[in-house]
């Protein structure tokens, strides 16, 4: 007989997956749920920062903020990403009069240019990294994007009227209130706040739940930007499959670059593990809105292979008892 509760603690991920999808798919086949589902999108737009606010700070309430610093495997992910982006750009010039190859290789770009994900902290505590370096390193990252994004973007849409320090302080406050405000206020709680600091530490998971419930709204909206895209079923097709073979490749060198400059798990995490929501809305914000769904296509892949070394690395704890 299956263990209902240990499934879902083994396989939380995927659940939160599947719910997401489940839940919007029902409300866009029944027509008498649209009032409501309308109703309910207002409300999952107001409460997802919250959402995301919410998991960081208590990742944060745990992290030794001395142990916050620079290392080498930063500078080596940090240049991989630089080069495939280099490389990226370069190939979207070479089919610039192709609408269909453009519009499937920026897809590629929103999700290698992208920030590692605001919750990789999370997932990286999980299988055995180091949280410590992981969230310096998302900060780092943060700040690389938001000075990409604006230095490439227009030489890909030269009608885009971005400009770089709009786009660069717009995307800064987004990452601010998600990101630095609960990094600051985590800080304060360690050292201001100690009683209320441990009570949230000791409860167990609490931040890896947390995001999955951010999960599964992410899915949803994911799912509600495929079904409402214009874009052709084959274009839709390969855009899904070029983000997943660009997950592996950023997954398997990331592990390649840590491996060889002192922490393969925090590489692999810190390189193909994104910020997809931030892909998502700098590709409906300055190029083609298509391009979007391979960040969407790109959040279900990273959070399958979340999923496996969540589980690989459960299968050995329990094998080294």
């Amino acid at each position: 007989m299956i263990n209902v509760k240990q499934f879902l603690k083994d396989w939380t991920l995927p659940v939160a997956i599947v719910t997401g999808t489940v839940v919007y798919l029902i409300f866009w086949a029944v027509p008498q749920l649209d009032t409501a589902g309308d109703a309910l999108g207002e409300v999952v737009d107001t409460v997802f920062p919250m959402m995301v606010f919410c998991t960081l700070f208590s990742t944060f309430c745990r992290i030794d903020f001395h142990q916050m610093r620079p290392h080498r495997w930063h500078v080596g992910v940090m240049a991989a990403q630089l080069l495939l982006v280099a490389l990226n750009v370069w190939i979207i010039f070479c089919v610039e009069g192709n609408l269909w190859q453009k519009i499937l290789w920026e897809s590629v770009l929103t999700c290698i240019i992208g920030p590692a994900a605001t919750a990789a902290p999370v997932v990286t505590a999980k299988i055995g990294g180091n949280i410590n370096t992981m969230t310096a390193f998302v900060v780092i990252s943060s700040f690389a994007s938001a000075l990409m994004i604006p230095a490439v973007f227009p030489l890909l849409e030269r009608g885009s009227q971005l400009d770089f320090w709009s786009a660069f302080l717009i995307i800064l406050e987004k990452l601010a209130y998600v990101l630095i405000l609960p990094l600051l206020l985590g800080w304060y709680m360690q050292h201001f706040a100690k009683r209320i600091c441990r009570w949230i530490v000791s409860i167990p998971d609490l931040s890896f739940y947390l995001w999955a419930v951010q999960l599964s709204v992410t899915s949803g909206v994911t799912v509600r930007n495929i079904v409402h895209s214009d874009a052709g079923l084959g274009l839709l097709l390969m855009i899904a499959v070029l983000s997943l073979i660009l997950c592996f490749v950023l997954f398997l060198t990331g592990r390649f670059i840590g491996r060889h400059l002192g922490d393969e798990i925090d590489g692999g995490q810190a390189l193909f593990q994104k910020n997809t929501a931030l892909s998502i809305w700098v590709a409906y914000t300055y190029l083609n809105p298509v391009a979007s769904v391979g960040a969407g296509c790109y959040v279900l892949w990273q959070n399958i292979v979340n999923s496996v070394e969540l589980w690989e690395y459960r299968r050995k704890q329990r094998g080294m008892k």
